[in-house]
């Protein structure tokens, strides 16, 4: 069984319909979720998961709209009483961070708390994050306001490669990441310095040679439509804007 579910779809400004933008990957050997704004808890239990079945945790960056959340995930993760270890995934700048975070609310102090490992990605160079049968996870440093990766997740048994870039400005690192891959998500919240517009992830999955681009990230405020049609000048491909709940594979 292998599953990757969109569980929040926003930008930074989450509405009524769509929490920030991170992601659900599940086989039957991990549970991921792929940051962590908007608190995945409820997420979680509407899906029927319990928290402390997740296996790991990758932060692709140390905004608030994608690690707010991490210390309510943790403490709750605490008071279900997990003794599991639970892996976090990040840059050096990420993870860094998330300790000064945590020190905030002095988990240290939480008596008795589960093993916490840090995994540091390369900020230069591609990262193998998971590697099995299942599932292959690899991160390449994006080009975003600060530290941040995309990743690319394979699934050998259902020949399908999804790719999540998290947020960027357009970046050799992307066309990398995303060559011939079945689906792209790719953040467009707007041409700006460290995003990207529509029109910007048209071109981007033209040249990448995808066969799905799923814009994520994207200002809700843009009617729908002026989106959909600045991506589809580049790209010829089937094109979606992403939505909370949204399966891609299942």
């Amino acid at each position: 069984m292998e599953r990757l579910t969109i569980l929040g779809s926003a930008y930074a400004i989450p509405n009524m319909n769509q929490d920030n933008s991170h992601l659900l990957v599940e086989t039957s050997k991990r549970i991921i979720l792929i940051d962590c704004g908007n608190s995945p808890v409820v997420k979680l239990a509407k899906a029927e998961i319990a928290i402390n079945s997740v296996t790991d945790l990758i932060i692709t960056h140390f905004h608030a709209d994608h690690v707010a959340s991490l210390p309510l995930l943790l403490m709750d993760m605490w008071l279900e009483k997990r003794t599991d270890p639970l892996r976090i995934y990040g840059l050096e700048f990420t993870l860094e961070h998330i300790r000064m975070l945590m020190d905030v609310f002095d988990w240290q102090k939480w008596e008795p708390m589960f093993p916490v490992e840090f995994i540091r990605l390369s900020d230069t160079a591609e990262t193998s994050l998971i590697s099995d049968d299942q599932l292959k996870i690899l991160s390449m440093p994006v080009k975003h306001l600060v530290p941040n990766v995309g990743l690319r997740m394979e699934f050998p048994a259902r020949r399908c490669t999804a790719v999540y870039t998290s947020d960027t400005e357009p970046c050799d690192n992307i066309i990398k990441l995303a060559r011939g891959a079945d689906i792209l998500m790719q953040e467009t919240s707007g041409r700006a310095k460290g995003h990207t517009s529509a029109t910007q992830a048209g071109e981007l999955a033209a040249e990448a040679g995808v066969k799905r681009l799923i814009m994520i990230h994207y200002d809700s405020t843009i009617p729908e439509e002026r989106l959909l049609a600045d991506a589809v000048k580049s790209f010829n491909g089937r094109i979606d804007l992403a939505r909370d709940w949204m399966v891609l594979l299942d």
